[in-house]
């Protein structure tokens, strides 16, 4: 009996049946291909013994090896082609097993040098991605496969068609592993930065031989599309990057941005940086909106860790968060708003840092032309951090960018504001400058299509007194933007566009401008800040390097304050304020040229003649038609189109007594005299209150504090010339005239006793406050220059905000005024 079983054993029909099956799928040559009738055989056995199935792979995988190291490749194919149809066709607990055979065996293939066998593996294990099995796989890896595909991904072989096959199959590897992986919670270690740091890579390698790079991440392209896209590894490359960013969750982002951000250093893709622009557009239209502040967050953090980079390798990082921050959607930009900010504004400042360098070594005599070109590379620099700005900010809700308007504010380098996040000492006067006129300019595109219903909400008093000490500087590129930023956020019906440009306007109707009835919450904002704005209207009209730009933009204040904040009682007070600007054109007291002069004339003449027509009051037009077709005739260097014409022949001074020139307060108040107006507060002149601001910020668009308390010091003490003054006989009989000093004494006292009976609370109330204002001022002078704060314990004399701190001294060692001893 024994021997009977050792001789039938070595018999070919007692093998176990699923042998003889898979035998017989095997034709006798290859080239006839898997028999399809024994295979339909392998295959009902199969379904009908699924507890087969790990046997039948073990018995597959064997002979593939076997064929592979013989090198009978058509063999190969059959066995691949006879595993992916049991893998097809069998969906049970028992494919388990089988799935471990199919994936040694295309490791296999991937594991050879040859071309079509590492297609053929890459083809079936395609074909097992997109099988979705029932129970999840606790012990299964693909770690081989990413490390596999992805080298397959960067394949150089030397025929450019072979090449390009090898790419194409790792990329769909890749992809088949992407699709096998996300979804399944038990195989969250794809995520980790071993993996991606070679998917990513993988990808970006094959995109970066795409010769149409617009095309790259326009989000209605398709991935892969016409009759060669599968064999397009550009296309392909980016429809897998696409899927795998679709997939990433919350706490995925990071390790799928930061590879992209160490490819792009690697391979120098910052500048020109074409290639960074199309992926992370690629990136911001293919993940979720609400993860896009991570995107932002990922960029600013490799823009710290690059700040002494060259100045293109940072303004090609800028840009890009510039394309980020664009197409993110609105109020999906994340918490962290003013952080973003914040780091902005640091690289900005430290841009300015770099320049200035640039500039004074320039002027020291080395290398002028590499000086200007890198001077010019930071302006880029600048300009991209500014765009960047105002994007971020135009695509914030309204209530995180009046934030945002004052979190900028904050960091303008303007006196009596603590901005110790700017150091203007160090920067000195130009790079003081070139912060303000940026951070103004961003502040523009910020403030840009912002719309707040309350104005008190939009122009709060931390915002509007820094940003109206600026529109004081003697810098008349400064004041145009400041009055560019109030008609930003004044201008609530977009009318600007109506009103582009300073003349008369012959029929202000037909420009259709949108209104509606001014608020309580307006009023209450005109009574409060109403003085103010006239003020610093008055005092900008004046300065002496306006140029045609600087008037334009005041006659659009003014007309944008008439459209959305003037009630009867503003419109008396714009009235007052017009005629006060055509008396001190016309008394001359600040010995202005003549240019200006006739400028404000002009702008009185265009904005009277704009108010006139908006409030419908005949009377007034009549006068003020009257006055300008006079002008026309005598004296058209009076009125915007001549004055602001190249060349316009000019007077050397103004004639006071032809006053048919000149718009009469007189006729205005008649004029006035409907119901509704106050024409008797036109008979008091507009003065504007003069406080300490003017003086310490007028003529200073840089401040040092340390110049400022020597200017203090010196001024304080008493001229000798005046100490010396000689007395003569004139000098005793001025002493002992004292009569035109009384009728003096009691004309003042008139005029204020008349201003306080009939001028307005508000003004009154704003000359109280400049008084105090202006006292509170200066004890604060003197007390800092007669007491000064215990400096540092460490003893060392250093220099803070511009303050000289002093070694520390013991308590017991200090000398104390007597009057504080007791």
């Amino acid at each position: 009996m024994r021997t009977r079983i050792r001789v039938c054993g070595c018999c070919g029909p007692l093998r176990p049946r699923y042998k003889r099956l898979v035998d017989n799928i095997f034709p006798e040559d290859p080239k006839d291909g898997l028999s399809k009738s024994d295979m339909e055989k392998l295959t009902f056995y199969a379904v009908s013994a699924p507890e087969k199935l790990d046997r039948i792979g073990a018995y597959l995988a064997e002979r593939l090896s076997r064929d592979v190291v013989r090198h009978r490749y058509g063999y190969v194919v059959i066995a691949m082609e006879a595993l992916d149809q049991l893998l097809m066709a069998c969906h049970s607990q028992s494919i388990k097993p089988f799935v471990e055979s199919f994936l040694h065996m295309v490791a296999k293939l991937l594991e050879s040098r040859e071309p079509d066998l590492q297609v053929l593996g890459t083809n079936s294990f395609v074909k097992f991605a997109n099988i979705e099995e029932d129970t999840p796989s606790y012990h299964r890896r693909y770690d081989f496969f990413v490390s596999q595909f992805s080298a397959m991904c960067h394949s150089t072989h030397e025929d450019p068609e072979t090449r390009t096959r090898i790419r194409v199959a790792g990329i769909k590897g890749l992809q088949g592993v992407v699709r096998k992986t996300v979804n399944d919670e038990l195989q969250a270690i794809i995520w980790e930065p071993q993996h991606m740091d070679k998917l990513i890579p993988s990808m970006l390698f094959n995109m970066q031989d795409s010769d149409d790079l617009d095309r790259v991440g326009h989000p209605s392209t398709p991935s892969v599309a016409g009759q060669d896209g599968e064999e397009n590894p550009a296309a392909l490359a980016e429809s897998c990057f696409r899927e795998l960013l679709g997939r990433a969750a919350y706490g995925n982002m990071n390790n799928a941005v930061r590879p992209v951000l160490v490819h792009l250093d690697n391979h120098h893709l910052w500048d020109p940086n074409e290639f960074a622009v199309s992926c992370f557009r690629i990136i911001m239209y293919s993940i979720q909106a609400q993860h896009s502040h991570h995107v932002i967050q990922q960029v600013l953090n490799h823009l710290d860790t690059h700040n002494r980079s060259t100045p293109r390798l940072r303004a090609g990082i800028v840009q890009v968060l510039l394309e980020t921050v664009a197409i993110a959607a609105k109020g999906s930009v994340g918490p962290t708003v003013l952080e973003v900010f914040n780091t902005l504004l640091k690289h900005l400042r430290m841009s300015v840092d770099f320049e200035l360098g640039q500039v004074s070594r320039r002027n020291s005599g080395t290398s002028v032309s590499s000086g200007r070109g890198k001077e010019s590379e930071e302006r880029i620099v600048q300009n991209a951090i500014i765009q960047t700005i105002g994007f971020f900010g135009g695509n914030l809700p309204d209530y995180q960018r009046a934030e945002v308007m004052m979190f900028i504010m904050g960091k303008v380098p303007v006196y009596g504001t603590p901005c110790h996040t700017l150091d203007t000492v160090k920067i000195g006067h130009q790079g003081t400058k070139r912060i303000q006129t940026m951070l103004l300019s961003s502040l523009i595109m910020v403030t840009s299509g912002f719309k707040s219903k309350s104005m008190a909400a939009a122009l709060p008093a931390p915002f509007l007194d820094p940003l109206f000490s600026i529109s004081l500087m003697e810098d008349s590129e400064l004041r145009q933007l400041v009055l560019e930023i109030l008609h930003n956020i004044i201008d609530r019906h977009d009318n600007r566009a109506k009103l582009r440009g300073i003349r008369i306007i012959p029929n202000v109707a037909a420009l259709k401008i949108k209104r509606e009835k001014i608020s309580k919450q307006d009023v209450a904002f005109m009574k409060k800040h109403g003085q103010q704005l006239y003020r610093h209207i008055y005092l900008g009209c004046k300065e002496e390097d306006n140029v045609h730009k600087n008037f334009e933009l005041l006659f659009t204040t003014l007309a944008v304050l008439t459209i959305e904040l003037a009630n009867e009682d503003v419109v008396v007070d714009l009235i007052r304020l017009a005629i006060a600007l055509q008396d001190m054109a016309l008394s001359n007291e600040e010995n202005m040229p003549i240019f200006i002069r006739c400028g404000i004339m002009a702008l009185v003449a265009a904005y009277l003649n704009f108010l006139s027509q908006m409030i419908a009051n005949p009377p007034f037009c009549q006068h003020v038609s009257k006055v300008i077709e006079l002008r026309n005739m005598d004296a058209p260097y009076l009125l915007p189109e001549h004055v602001f014409r190249d060349k316009c022949p000019l007077p050397e001074s103004l004639d006071r007594e032809d006053k048919q020139l000149y718009f009469q307060t007189s006729d205005m108040a008649e004029c006035l005299a409907a119901p509704g107006y106050n024409a008797e507060r036109l008979s008091i002149p507009y003065v504007p209150q003069v406080t300490d601001e003017d003086r310490l910020t007028r003529r200073k668009s840089f401040v040092d504090t340390i110049s400022l308390q020597v200017d203090i010091m010196s001024n304080s003490l008493p001229d000798k010339s005046q100490l010396a003054e000689e007395i003569t006989f004139e000098t005793l009989k001025k002493a002992i005239d004292t009569t035109g000093l009384e009728e003096q004494e009691r004309e003042k006292r008139r005029q204020v006793m008349e201003k306080f009976q009939k001028a307005p609370f508000e003004e009154i109330a704003a000359h109280c406050e400049s008084k105090a204002t202006m006292l509170h001022d200066r004890l604060a002078q003197i007390f800092e220059l007669t007491i000064r704060p215990p400096p540092s314990p460490s003893g060392v004399v250093s220099i803070s905000a511009g303050h000289t701190q002093h070694p520390s001294v013991p308590v017991y060692e200090m000398k104390f005024p007597d009057l504080c001893v007791y």
